[in-house]
């Protein structure tokens, strides 16, 4: 069975935009894998929403590889045509991230999406971060002039609201080293606006296989100290995604059909110990939240995060905010804050 695709002509384009940007993130990184001697491949895995009735999607993803521990590159569009009560026309992303199994290799994520109401209003949401636990400036460098040249018009605003919505306040640091990120973005020309978010989101692509590559051909022996800072990198990467990412815990409180397929940011492993040293440092009532993620992860170290925890993790995510729905404020944010829940309601 196949999803429905939405009926709005922009919803259409958008959903050609997104699917092209898809294919050549697999194309690219599975090229790359092969030119680096570490071939690769990602498995198509198809999602319905409502059986395919409001759309649905497919992600490619791969796992323990010789290149890349984790990575999932999904494409999807959720649409509400049949149900004239529903305020929100139709939703359609790409949102991606890849985690190398090299220390000195970055991560990225990527997300560029639409949202169309039913009154034919919309709004692009683009980012683009790096995300290294070994930190490289020329990598940082390479990546922010990539996307200052794809937007320049935007560029200082989109870096103001990534590092605003990157910021982990109980620690007192960012995610990642390079931001990019505009919410709500539209000009009134949807056109300039299309290719504004194709620029962007090509340039991420591009720039970031290149950099990938980079450091490949040029990697070392990684050390104990490179390979612990990976660990605790990805283990604030958990964090970071579950205790303060509004497109992930929305994502997941809108619907239970895609559980895997939103949490594949995440990463293959985490330290529990690191997490623990958290707790105490977030405030009510998101100390639980954090204590009943490490409460369902394996008691190893480190603790795989495969799909049964997934599972899990995305369970403890609706019960949480079920319980407390006030704390979603304390979710992150850059200089808007799109009513994602209500949209869908």
């Amino acid at each position: 069975m196949n999803p429905t695709p939405a009926q709005s002509i922009r919803a259409k384009h958008a959903l050609n935009l997104v699917s092209s940007l898809q294919k050549r993130f697999v194309q690219g990184l599975e090229q790359a894998s092969k030119d680096l001697d570490l071939a690769q491949s990602f498995t198509a895995v198809e999602w319905l929403r409502d059986e395919g009735a409001h759309g649905g999607g497919i992600r490619f993803e791969t796992t323990d590889g010789a290149m890349i521990g984790r990575g999932s590159v999904n494409v999807s569009q959720v649409h509400y045509d049949d149900t004239p009560d529903k305020k929100l026309g139709s939703a359609t992303a790409i949102s991606t991230i890849i985690h190398p199994n090299n220390p000195t290799s970055p991560s990225v994520h990527i997300h560029i999406s639409w949202t169309e109401m039913k009154d034919g209003s919309g709004y692009w949401r683009m980012m683009a971060d790096l995300n290294p636990s070994n930190d490289n400036l020329d990598d940082k460098q390479q990546f922010l002039d990539a996307l200052q040249a794809a937007a320049p018009h935007q560029f200082e605003e989109a870096a103001k609201q990534g590092d605003t919505y990157f910021y982990i306040p109980v620690l007192g640091r960012h995610r990642g080293i390079a931001h990019f990120y505009l919410e709500e973005y539209n000009t009134g020309n949807f056109e300039a606006d299309y290719n504004l978010a194709k620029s962007v989101g090509e340039t991420a692509i591009d720039t970031y296989i290149s950099i990938l590559q980079n450091s490949l051909e040029n990697a070392k022996p990684a050390t104990k100290e490179e390979h612990a800072k990976q660990l605790a990198y990805h283990t604030l990467y958990f964090f970071q995604v579950l205790t303060l990412d509004r497109g992930t815990t929305t994502g997941l409180l809108v619907h239970n059909q895609n559980d895997v397929g939103i949490m594949g940011s995440l990463p293959a492993y985490v330290d529990r110990n690191l997490l623990q040293s958290w707790v105490a440092k977030m405030p009510t009532p998101q100390d639980k939240l954090l204590q009943s993620f490490i409460d369902v992860l394996p008691q190893t170290s480190p603790a795989l995060v495969d799909e049964a925890v997934k599972q899990k993790l995305a369970q403890v995510v609706r019960h949480h905010y079920q319980q407390h729905p006030e704390a979603i404020t304390m979710q992150a944010s850059g200089h808007t804050i799109p009513p994602t829940i209500k949209n869908h309601q």
